[in-house]
């Protein structure tokens, strides 16, 4: 018995006894989450209204895999390179989850020879970043992207793609918006008088996108102390971002909730794929439907709005429990007859 009792106590130690069971807590992974069904009938409405605008304007779906090489999204990302999730080596190719749906798109062009192509593609994306949840960051999420590749007319296609942003948002009802229009070479202008390197634009530009989130004080530290950026063109560069401050300081504008699209172009970045260099010029522009759906939930939520889940139109009951069969007959008719 005593021979029994050891080999017993022996296997409890080694299954990690009763407590073990309430150490492992139920949970999803950090910066991702579960949609209920409720919550799929509001995104699936999102999407609708989405891919509806995407096909008003001709354009066509591919899909590519959730994972790439990782040599193919290696230094078209500068800093956010360290967001990449990479896959263990599984004893073949190294891989990492893609962090964008553009990347994958230029591979496949130049993979294919494509040249001229307006496409759609909605898909989750992957990035190691530091989650806030409640403002609709994840490190798991959904892109809406549309890109116009090939020679047009100047600007065309740009335009196209701030219409496309104005018809969806309007077509959501989410409220006020602004547009931004924007051309990088203003900036790179303004580091040039500001005494930035060349070297330094793309790093520089990096902290400068988070002023943002960041008060400039960070800001300065970041270019100073971790880019080694001189103080006196961080300074300079200070000057330009205290007006900015100041033109916004006059505008009355409603709580925000931050960026819900974004696009522009990338002539060069085919060419980094293609052997022989040649470029397509692409413009494009993504929309992150995980703020907008922040956005129309909560709506839904104060409004007490009534969201159905499932799409049912007929209920087949009996008042006795004995018609089983007839009721499948019935349900059977029904279901041919597309009705459901």
């Amino acid at each position: 018995i005593a021979k029994e009792v050891a080999k017993l106590l022996e296997m409890k130690a080694q299954l990690g006894g009763d407590e073990g069971k309430h150490k492992f807590v139920l949970k999803t992974p950090k910066g991702t989450r579960d949609y209920s069904p409720k919550q799929m009938a509001i995104r699936e409405r999102v999407f609708n209204a989405i891919i509806t605008c995407f096909k008003r304007h001709g354009a066509e779906v591919i899909d590519t895999p959730v994972f790439e090489l990782k040599e193919t999204l290696t230094g078209k990302y500068g800093e956010d390179s360290k967001l990449i999730y990479d896959l263990k080596d599984q004893g073949g190719e190294l891989l990492s989850l893609r962090y964008d749906l553009t990347v994958p798109f230029a591979r496949y062009l130049a993979m294919n020879k494509i040249t001229n192509i307006k496409r759609y593609h909605i898909a989750k994306v992957y990035r190691r970043d530091n989650p806030a949840m409640t403002r609709g960051r994840y490190r798991e999420f959904y892109q809406c992207d549309f890109d116009i590749a090939g020679q047009f007319d100047p600007m065309i296609p740009d335009a196209e793609c701030l219409k496309i942003v104005h018809e969806i948002l309007s077509d959501l009802q989410l409220g006020d918006f602004l547009i931004k229009v924007n051309d990088r070479r203003i900036l790179d202008g303004m580091f040039a008088v500001c005494g930035v390197p060349d070297s330094k634009f793309r790093t520089i530009c990096s902290s400068v996108d988070k002023l943002d989130k960041m008060p400039w004080e960070e800001v300065r530290s970041e270019m100073v102390g971790e880019k080694g950026l001189s103080p006196e063109a961080a300074d300079r560069i200070g000057e330009y971002a205290v007006l900015l401050q100041q033109e916004n300081d006059h505008v009355e504008e409603p709580v925000s909730v931050g960026s819900v699209a974004g696009g522009g172009r990338y002539d060069g970045l085919v060419g980094m794929f293609d052997p022989k260099g040649r470029k397509v010029p692409c413009v494009g522009v993504s929309i992150g439907i995980e703020r907008i759906f922040s956005i129309l939930e909560q709506r839904v939520e104060a409004s007490e709005e009534k969201i159905r889940t499932t799409e049912t139109q007929v209920l087949v009951a009996s008042a006795q429990k004995k018609l089983l069969e007839e009721r499948l007959k019935l349900i059977s008719e029904l279901w041919d007859a597309g009705i459901k």
